[in-house]
């Protein structure tokens, strides 16, 4: 199964330091995945994240984009860029706590895969070889149509302590065409994002 892997260079960060994003559906080898990383297999530093804790693709960019600033500026809490990416998703200072609600566990279904080029062997090409030799999923677009359709909204609320606010409801056809985001949606996705800029700041 082709890759479908998108290579983005973030605003604000060096071009030479482009990330490379892929998402998958009904992955079959998560406990796999997750071993590697446990392990330490320097071949699967990645930043697995568990795709239904996030609400939209500038939720993830944000939480990319604070992790790889840190590691810019030696800024790092955790072990390499890669899990500081994890850990930039949470808006608490506990970095194992983050890893249980934000990080790959052995029952995840749905994987955001984020590679950051911290050397200049990591490639968009050989990026996208390694994951499609090693992950056991359906790629889809990295893009807000599909992330809403994997989110979830519930467990999303629950970690970032949002309960007050209110839920996005289900989008109707004419957004689903437009791509745009209710209110409510919206709403939720700024205080996600306010609440990862604000972490420990």
């Amino acid at each position: 199964m082709a890759s479908l892997l998108e290579t983005i260079k973030l605003p604000h960060l060096p071009a030479d330091l482009p990330v490379h994003v892929a998402l998958y559906r009904n992955v079959e080898n998560s406990a796999f995945l997750r071993q590697q990383l446990l392990g330490g297999n320097a071949q699967f530093e990645y930043a697995l994240v568990d795709a239904s804790m996030v609400l939209s693709r500038d939720h993830a960019l944000t939480a990319i984009f604070r992790a790889v600033n840190d590691y810019l500026n030696n800024r790092l809490k955790s072990r390499n860029v890669h899990s500081e990416i994890v850990f930039s998703f949470s808006s608490a200072n506990n970095i194992a706590d983050s890893f249980r609600k934000f990080g790959i566990a052995d029952s995840t279904k749905d994987l955001l895969v984020v590679k950051v080029s911290v050397t200049p062997e990591i490639t968009h090409d050989s990026v996208a070889a390694h994951l499609e030799s090693s992950i056991e999923g359906t790629p889809v677009p990295f893009d807000n149509q599909a992330i809403s359709e994997i989110s979830d909204i519930t467990k999303i609320k629950k970690a970032y302590k949002l309960g007050a606010l209110p839920s996005p409801s289900t989008k109707t056809d004419v957004e689903k065409a437009n791509g745009t985001f209710d209110d409510a949606k919206r709403r939720l996705e700024l205080s996600l994002l306010g609440a990862i800029a604000l972490r420990g700041s």
